[in-house]
């Protein structure tokens, strides 16, 4: 069943899909029409299912499941990686590409690969204060509170570049 984000419990699973582009303006009233039909017939069968999405920033797809009363089966995984699939070949992006760093530049949000955003921070083009989007984050509690989070407070400050001579 579709619910409303802030009535599902904290201990929601999410699950967060970054696109390799911003989706243009002509695109978006047919991908939030697409997001919302999903969620409404996604374990539809299951009257204590509760689901959601949020599009955020034109790139970020989330879905958010209050698995409590429920379970989610492979099967049901499957249904949102199938839908995540057409949605990838529809619109010609990439969403299931987890090798890659989402983060911050003034108001635009960024994608580089893993390896370009070291160049980055290496170069510092981007600094431990730059906002990073933490996309393996699992839960709803944690997504509220630790989704866009400095480099330097993120598990991507593994990659800041040393301070030792």
């Amino acid at each position: 069943m579709f619910v409303d984000f802030n009535s599902l419990p904290e201990n929601a699973k999410v699950w967060i899909y970054p696109s390799s582009r911003k989706f243009y303006p002509n695109e978006i009233t047919a991908m939030e029409e697409k997001l919302k039909n999903f969620i409404e017939t996604w374990k539809k069968e299951d009257e204590n299912f509760k689901a959601t999405y949020q599009f955020l920033y034109n790139r970020f797809i989330v879905f958010i499941a209050d698995v409590e009363g429920s379970s989610l089966t492979n099967t049901d995984i499957d249904a949102s990686v199938s839908f995540i699939l057409e949605l990838q070949e529809t619109y010609d992006v990439q969403l299931l590409d987890k090798m890659n760093v989402c983060f911050k530049q003034g108001e635009y949000v960024q994608y580089k690969d893993l390896k370009d955003f070291k160049k980055l921070l290496k170069n510092k083009a981007v600094t431990a204060k730059t906002i990073v989007f933490d996309n393996l984050i699992t839960t709803k509690q944690d997504f509220e509170n630790y989704w866009e989070v400095s480099i330097e407070e993120s598990w991507y400050n593994r990659y800041l570049p040393s301070k030792k001579k």
